[in-house]
This record gives structure tokens, C-alpha cells and sequence, in this order.
């Protein structure tokens, strides 16, 4: 349960930038060109936090919970608006 609590309190705005010239300004993992969806992506399609690392040592796990952090408050977002 320790860990569910540490994704709900993560500031992940120490992680993950946006910039308008980089990558299209989609989100990115601390101003490198690899985004939150290129790192879902790997997730979704099987890979393990321990092959993510491998494949981009420059990434950390926080790296990789940020992500996650921050599409679940953009989802807590979406769901929260008022129909």
C-alpha cells in the first residue's frame, strides 16, 4: 500500500517538461526527448520497468512513476469536469 500512496503524492512536475520546441510539446521525461506516452508505450506493450531502464539508462524509476503520475491526474481531470 506504501507504493499506491507514493504515485497519488508524487509531484511529478519535477519530472516530466513541456516545451513547445521539443517533441511537438508533448510531455517530456526532465527536458529529454523521450515522452510520458513513449514510456506508456513500453509499458502497455509488456515491457518491464527493470528492460525500460536498460533500453534508456539515462531514466530512473521515478522517471517512470512521474509518468504514470502524471497521466493519472490528467485522467482524475477529464473526470472530474461537471456534465
Amino acid at each position: 500500500m506504501r507504493d499506491a500512496r507514493r504515485f497519488l503524492t508524487m509531484d511529478y512536475t519535477k519530472y516530466i517538461t513541456i516545451e513547445p520546441g521539443k517533441r511537438s510539446g508533448k510531455p517530456c521525461v526532465r527536458g529529454m526527448r523521450i515522452t510520458v506516452y513513449d514510456v506508456l508505450d513500453y509499458l502497455a506493450s509488456g515491457m518491464s520497468e527493470d528492460e525500460i531502464l536498460g533500453d534508456f539508462p539515462e531514466l530512473t524509476r521515478d522517471d517512470i512513476r512521474a509518468c504514470l503520475a502524471f497521466v493519472a491526474d490528467g485522467e482524475r481531470r477529464v473526470m472530474s469536469i461537471p456534465a
